[in-house]
């Protein structure tokens, strides 16, 4: 497939067979088919040979290609090319048989370089159809073997020869133009873009082999009372598998012994470890943060919750409405035309007795001041510029095919961790009810937390080390898995955790601390108790804190004309603390990365444009699944392939400075096709009245591609919304 209208060519043949419904993604490179049970594989197939194109099905691990025809065409196009342009356009370079040199020089540019739009003409032709490359072909092609004649049988070929202008036409014009430089510059500009298109498509999959890689690779099983380390592909459902403290889980499972907090914000996006003990399920991918795990194996390869998020991200990428290329769009009606304008005027030219050289370079006028350079140019240049300039914002743009649908945009769903807030616990504050010093607190707290791996505990330690700069020692540290940590310090019997542990080491715990603990975790806030001698003196409150640049980005987004919704996996509670914080009013919470998904698709049921926003592969699926899908890059590599955008940043004004940068790509795309046809329309009836010379119409169609270039050169003047917050409230 060349461009998207073969995509919709092979959909429609497909859809055609009785039984058969069929979506083809052209930038993946994928169709999703159901057949009825009387087809096969092989039937479906056929079909797509019988529409010119070939098919085959998926291999499970497909390798990268050693060698990259495309940019090897580009290459060697573009050392053979520029001379050629050189030579023709700087009449002071034009040596003794320099237009044999071009022959010889533009010659494997022409066959070689252009073979495969040469070859999409030849089947579009078959198939009674025509694209840009119909037009790109034949342009190509009569601009070489109209130089050929002209060389061999006309006095282009004298040695000394040079290239005079001449504005208009006579009856009596000499056969002695040559225009190399067109059907090799026409060709390398079309080779450009077609090497960034397809650079974009060869990372189509990346998504999934991000969401897969992020499994185990071996696991320790228990067979006979002994471990035996094996690859992940050798686990079967009800095997028994060893977990220490730092690993993945292999599989989803069910434990059996032993307890730890489990980092679960893979999948869940809630960033507070949770607590399992024997009976509690767990997932596979997500790591143990403390203590030694023994699992039971209950879903293994393709049933598991990460193999089944993966699933839905192919599902989601499948699913997404074919964008075509917007100069393909203007060809299908423009190609056909032009072809039929340029037959017109050799047929005109030929009957009024003009003479075959004079009709023949009028038609061949026809067909190069219309051939699509600047159309090949419009959107790869603006593209290029503005993600280079996206690259300097911290916004990564993957293609042109999102463009679109962010002019459309009017919900922008956020996920919470990691996105509108840092991800990482952090000392949010340190309450008493007695007089204790809340240094003295945070001293002991900093001393005993300091032996301990656990979130709550690094975030403890960080606040100490960063109010006085050290930590103290702590002697007979032990862990109570689930309930807290205790220890002694500086002479203390010190001890941090839950009420439950409190109880059981007869520490008298205050009302007003309980009362103090249960606000802070109404509030959305983690909390535990620190006691030290017997008697509990403070409430350690722990939470995930907003990034600074969110409420101002919210505000941002509002301006925009985009609706926020905080969608997370996160409590009630937590995601409107959150909200509010950062001025969003649309809460949906405790959602699982599946019902993510569905509260996009209900949205653009209603009739909404949705861009979603998150970091973490629970938000995988739901990227795909939404019209535009924005990955803060600090987040994971499948979230980050899934989306439309990257947010190197790893802030929301990231955010809003995509989207105003997408619209003004957008933009720059459609001025530069009006431009592109502008140019060339407008001196259509010049050249099939024989008023343009040929190389007169390949210096405007020069011409209407520097001024695509220039058009998309004003992007890099784009400033983001980092430079200045003015009119944000406070």
């Amino acid at each position: 497939m060349t461009c998207g209208s073969c995509a919709a060519r092979i959909e429609r043949k497909l859809n055609r067979v009785d039984g058969v419904r069929a979506t083809v993604n052209y930038a993946t490179g994928k169709a999703a088919v159901s057949v009825p049970a009387s087809l096969t594989v092989e039937d479906i197939v056929a079909a797509v040979e019988s529409a010119g194109y070939t098919a085959r099905p998926p291999a499970p691990e497909r390798p990268e290609p050693v060698a990259d025809p495309v940019r090897r065409r580009l290459l060697g196009s573009a050392v053979l090319t520029v001379p050629v342009i050189a030579l023709a356009m700087v009449p002071v370079l034009q040596f003794p048989a320099w237009q044999w040199v071009s022959l010889v020089l533009a010659t494997p540019v022409v066959v070689w370089g252009a073979g495969p739009l040469h070859r999409a003409a030849w089947a579009n032709l078959k198939h009674r159809t025509a694209t840009m490359d119909t037009l790109v072909s034949i342009g190509v092609a009569a601009a070489c073997l109209w130089s050929l004649y002209a060389l061999l049988f006309g006095g282009a070929g004298e040695i000394g020869m040079r290239h005079e202008f001449a504005f208009t036409l006579a009856a009596d014009h000499d056969v002695d133009g040559i225009y190399f430089e067109v059907a090799t510059g026409v060709t390398l500009f079309i080779l450009a873009g077609r090497f960034f298109e397809a650079r974009s498509r060869r990372r189509a999959g990346a998504a999934l082999r991000a969401l897969l890689d992020l499994g185990a690779k071996s696991v320790s099983v228990l067979r006979d009372g002994r471990e035996e380390r094996i690859p992940i592909d050798g686990l079967r459902v009800g095997d028994r598998f060893v977990v220490r403290p730092g690993e993945k889980i292999a599989t989803d499972g069910v434990v059996e012994d032993g307890t730890s907090a489990v980092d679960l914000s893979l999948v869940t996006g809630e960033a507070v470890p949770v607590e399992v003990t024997v009976g509690a399920e767990v997932v596979g991918a997500t790591v143990t943060m403390s203590g030694r795990l023994l699992v039971r194996a209950t879903r293994v390869g393709a049933d598991t919750r990460l193999a089944r998020i993966a699933a839905m991200v192919e599902r989601a990428q499948s699913g997404k409405a074919d964008v075509q290329r917007l100069a393909d769009r203007v060809s299908a009606v423009f190609v056909p035309v032009v072809m039929a304008l340029s037959s017109a005027t050799l047929v005109f030219w030929l009957v009024s007795g003009a003479g075959t050289a004079a009709a023949f370079t009028a038609a061949v006028a026809v067909l190069i001041i219309a051939c699509p350079c600047a159309l090949g140019l419009a959107t790869p240049t603006a593209l290029l510029v503005g993600t280079g300039r996206g690259a300097q914002l911290g916004v990564l743009v993957k293609g042109p095919e999102m463009l679109e649908s962010t002019r459309r945009v009017d919900t922008v769903v956020l996920d919470k961790t990691g996105t509108v807030t840092t991800g990482k616990m952090s000392l949010a504050a340190i309450r008493t009810d007695d007089g204790t010093p809340r240094d003295l607190a945070l001293q002991l707290a900093g001393a005993l937390e300091n032996a301990s791996e656990h979130p709550i505990a690094v975030a403890v330690t960080a606040a100490a080390v960063q109010r006085f700069g050290w930590v103290g020692q702590v002697r007979e540290f032990r862990t109570v898995a689930g309930f807290g940590v205790l220890g002694r310090v500086e002479g203390h019997r010190v001890v941090i955790g839950r009420p439950e542990l409190l109880r059981r080491l007869n520490v008298r715990l205050p009302q007003s601390l309980l009362r103090a603990k249960e606000r802070a975790e109404q509030e959305g806030n983690t909390a535990v108790i620190l006691a030290w001698d017997g008697l509990a003196h403070a409430v350690l409150v722990v939470a995930d804190s907003v990034k600074p640049t969110s409420a101002p980005a919210v505000f941002q987004l509002r301006r925009l004309g985009l609706n926020p919704v905080l969608l997370t996996g996160d409590n009630d509670t937590v995601a409107r603390a959150i909200a509010r914080e950062a001025g969003i009013t649309d809460v949906i919470a405790g959602v699982s990365p599946e019902q993510k998904v569905e509260v996009i698709q209900g949205m653009q049921a209603q009739g909404r444009v949705v861009a979603m926003i998150g970091d973490g592969v629970n938000d995988a699926a739901a990227l795909a699944t939404a019209d535009l899908g924005l990955a803060i890059g600090t987040g994971t590599d499948a979230a980050i392939e899934a989306s439309d955008l990257t947010l190197v940043r790893g802030d929301l004004l990231a955010a809003v400075d995509a989207i105003r940068l997408s619209r003004r790509t957008l933009a720059t795309i459609k001025a530069n096709l009006f431009w592109a046809l502008a140019y060339n329309v407008a001196a259509l009836p010049l050249a099939a009245a024989g008023l343009l010379n040929p190389m007169i119409a390949g210096a405007a169609m020069a011409m209407s591609s520097c001024l695509v270039v220039s058009n998309s050169l004003r992007l890099t003047r784009f400033r983001g919304s980092a430079a200045g917050q003015s009119g944000v409230p406070a």
